[in-house]
């Protein structure tokens, strides 16, 4: 399997804080995978160094074994989706403007029939076409996600980076985002990297899972071989157990673990 996405060595810290050390990560075509870890761990901060948003210290990142260093922002558009956790700017837009927002590394600020039909395509897929035309701003926190989503698929990159995609999300759109990213994955063989809280969501719906703390990976691999009980204690200090439920893990936390006295 060729990789898709290629990270080496990387490393990248605020002033005397490191936040990542010396990180692997290599995932290939058609693969689905989740970053895990506790806050602080570098989910995030991986994912935006990924899009280089910010600019790592140290290492290397790889599209199509091209370095991403050497990209301009718009290559790096052509390349690379991502669906940042919450909507940081209130885009004055309607929900439509800002799905055409993501062909806009494909063509000039004139768009076409092709490109419009790209964005309503995007907007059915998610299921909130019957939003098309109300402004971004007036929607919930959840409306908006999914907008963000579908504006990094219109894009039609090989690598699509989302951070805390179902964190604003009642369960049925959770499955319902999953599941679309999981579909799109296999049909279109994209590289999806996901930052998530949720153990249970991850282990269900991805290919890989790597499990992070303080900037490291501690475990890697399917989701039966990384959700078990002893990387849930090293990682998140819980004591829990791992069922398996139609061949997927999931986690039953029963509490912290009781640190002992000196």
């Amino acid at each position: 399997m060729i990789n898709k996405l290629a990270i080496h060595n990387l490393s990248f810290g605020y002033q005397d804080k490191s936040i990542l050390k010396d990180f692997f990560m290599a995932v290939g075509d058609g693969q689905m995978v989740s970053v895990v870890g506790p806050n602080g761990s570098g989910k995030s901060t991986l994912i935006k160094c990924i899009d280089r948003i910010l600019t790592p210290a140290s290492g290397k990142v790889s599209v199509d074994r091209c370095d991403v260093v050497k990209m301009n922002r718009r290559e790096i558009a052509r390349r690379i989706a991502y669906v940042p956790q919450n909507a940081l700017r209130v885009f004055p837009n309607t929900v439509f403007d800002v799905v055409l927002m993501g062909r806009r590394p494909h063509l000039s600020w004139k768009g076409s029939a092709k490109e419009e039909d790209k964005a309503w395509e995007m907007l059915q897929l998610l299921g909130i076409e019957n939003l098309a035309l109300a402004p971004f701003s007036d929607l919930s926190g959840g409306q908006q996600q999914k907008v963000l989503i579908a504006r990094a698929l219109a894009q039609e990159t090989g690598v699509i980076l989302l951070d805390e995609p179902t964190s604003n999300l009642d369960i049925w759109h959770q499955i319902d985002v999953m599941e679309i990213l999981r579909r799109l994955v296999r049909r279109r063989r994209l590289t999806a990297v996901i930052a998530i809280h949720d153990l249970n969501m991850a282990a269900r719906y991805s290919d890989k899972i790597m499990m992070m703390k303080k900037g490291q990976i501690v475990a890697s691999g399917k989701p039966d071989d990384v959700m078990t009980g002893e990387n849930l204690e090293v990682v998140y200090g819980i004591k829990a157990n791992v069922r398996i439920a139609e061949d997927c893990p999931f986690v039953i936390p029963l509490g912290r673990v009781v640190q002992k006295a000196n």
